[in-house]
């Protein structure tokens, strides 16, 4: 195993955090040599990191100086620099893989020390693919978040009544944001907030990751994807579900409902370690294809978002979105512990499109299902 240098804060790493899992707001150095973590924080931090790592050698910056460089005119991320070369120094660290995310500053200083650093993402990355017990329960956490803000978003919706065309509430139009504010508050109310910008969408909002704002329709699909992060471990949960209110469903809506229905039952009974994520999203593919739907893998028509124009998933976890990739890119094997958000979906630019969302957790035999909400259109 080679060894490795990780360099950051694990608030925004989430391959440190991985590592050492705890929140702490200043970055440092963790090195792990020959299979063993060795940690430089303050000392503000030194007891919780005995705790999150007790089997770490952690070092002390006193002993290498701190006090001392603060006094040398240099600036404070200079210190931080100086500290870490010295760190690797003391532990006797001479080669080391890196992440992409790992400072190019530090790098020239440690490169320039002699150590030979070699960026390996992809190893790094791998490390984090099977879900610790605690960063599972996180996710668990998270995804009971979602139930509840998706709950939430439907109780509003299941308020509103069409008037000329558009969804009103206690007698003033219903807008993403209302429908936004709702489900984000519920989620906070659960231990796992979720981002200003998830999504409450429709054909009248537009494509792609654009939030929502405005008015909502009234018999049009309005489609909801949230993404909580639970607070405890920093861990995250991603959830989709499509509501019609106001009016029944168009045929073209109802056919999309059942074919992305069958596209993400098709998916889940395949999901399993050893098949990529390229595969899944090729039974995707055939099911939309077999339609007359244009997919990614077809290639766009006259409107560039028609059809199923996107990836099936992706990984979730201490990133929302991360490894592996579920379209056709996704070459790699699923492996034991890999939690996955699969989100088949279709669009047409008349009606705009129905799409759902779930967690899976890729297990020994198959796949369970972290997600326990309805498909229904009618919210």
């Amino acid at each position: 195993m080679p060894d490795l240098l990780l360099y950051g804060d694990t608030i925004r790493n989430p391959a440190l955090r991985h590592e050492v899992p705890i929140a702490i707001m200043d970055p440092f150095l963790y090195a792990e040599m020959e299979g063993r973590p060795h940690l430089l924080a303050s000392g503000l931090e030194r007891e919780r990191l005995a705790a999150a790592r007790p089997d770490a050698v952690l070092l002390d910056g006193l002993a290498l100086g701190f006090l001392e460089l603060l006094e040398s005119g240099i600036t404070r991320d200079q210190v931080d620099i100086e500290l870490a070369s010295r760190m690797v120094a003391e532990i006797g660290v001479r080669q080391a893989i890196v992440d992409f995310s790992f400072p190019l500053g530090l790098a020239d200083r440690l490169r320039a020390d002699g150590l030979a650093l070699t960026v390996d993402d992809e190893a790094v990355k791998m490390r984090r693919r099977a879900k610790s017990e605690a960063e599972l329960a996180g996710i668990r956490r998270a995804q009971e978040a979602a139930h509840a803000g998706m709950a939430a978003a439907a109780a509003l919706l299941r308020r509103a009544e069409a008037v000329d065309g558009t969804l009103h509430v206690d007698g003033s139009p219903l807008l993403a944001e209302d429908v936004r504010a709702a489900l984000r508050a519920a989620c906070a109310e659960h231990g796992a907030p979720a981002p200003p910008d998830v999504m409450v969408v429709s054909v009248w909002q537009g494509t792609g990751h654009e939030p929502g704002s405005g008015p909502l329709p009234a018999g049009l699909p309005v489609t909801v994807d949230l993404w909580p992060q639970d607070e405890a471990s920093s861990c995250w949960a991603d959830m989709t579900r499509t509501f019609v209110v106001g009016g029944d469903p168009s045929e073209e809506v109802l056919r999309q409902e059942r074919l992305v229905r069958e596209a993400i039952e098709a998916a889940r009974a395949a999901a399993r370690p050893g098949v990529t994520g390229r595969e899944l999203h090729a039974i995707t593919c055939d099911v939309f294809e077999r339609e007359g739907y244009r997919t990614q893998r077809t290639g766009t028509g006259d409107d560039p978002s028609e059809g199923f124009q996107f990836s099936l998933g992706h990984g979730v976890g201490l990133s929302v979105h991360e490894d592996p990739s579920l379209g056709q890119s996704g070459r790699d094997p699923l492996v034991v512990g890999d939690v996955l958000a699969i989100e088949p979906g279709l669009w047409k630019s008349d009606v705009g499109g129905v799409r759902f969302e779930d967690l899976i957790l890729i297990t020994e035999d198959g796949c369970e299902t972290l997600t326990d909400y309805s498909y229904e259109l009618d919210p």
